[in-house]
């Protein structure tokens, strides 16, 4: 079992910044990769980015390349998201997640722990 806690959510302007860290306990960290998904009021939870187990691969969300960087900590057990030039569109409660698989894997079932989530509100 992995239980995984978020923060650093909040309220921003748009074109501004906010990091996200998520801190992981139980198994060990280092073992999954760890992805970063979103879901907007009314809409689906979508794919935000991905990182390896030794964070030597990343990969994004075209709707969020070049503003975003996913990166980890394995010492610190947590995992963060970067995201600069912020818009309203980013809006929405931002969840981390472990995948103990080695594929990789942009698909909510692809993952089997989450977070509870943080909430990332852009105003215009």
């Amino acid at each position: 079992q992995v239980q995984l806690v978020e923060s650093g959510g909040g309220l921003v302007q748009a074109g501004g910044s906010l990091r996200l860290s998520c801190a992981a306990s139980g198994r060990t960290f280092s073992n999954y990769a760890m992805g970063w998904f979103r879901q907007a009021p009314g809409k689906e939870r979508e794919f935000v980015a991905r990182i390896g187990r030794s964070a030597g691969s990343t990969y994004y969300a075209d709707s969020v390349k070049g503003r975003c960087t996913i990166s980890r900590d394995n010492a610190k057990n947590t995992v963060y998201l970067q995201m600069s030039t912020l818009k309203p569109e980013d809006t929405a409660v931002y969840y981390c997640a472990a995948d103990k698989g080695y594929i990789l894997d942009t698909t909510i079932i692809g993952y089997e722990y989450w977070g509870q989530g943080t909430q990332v509100t852009v105003s215009s």
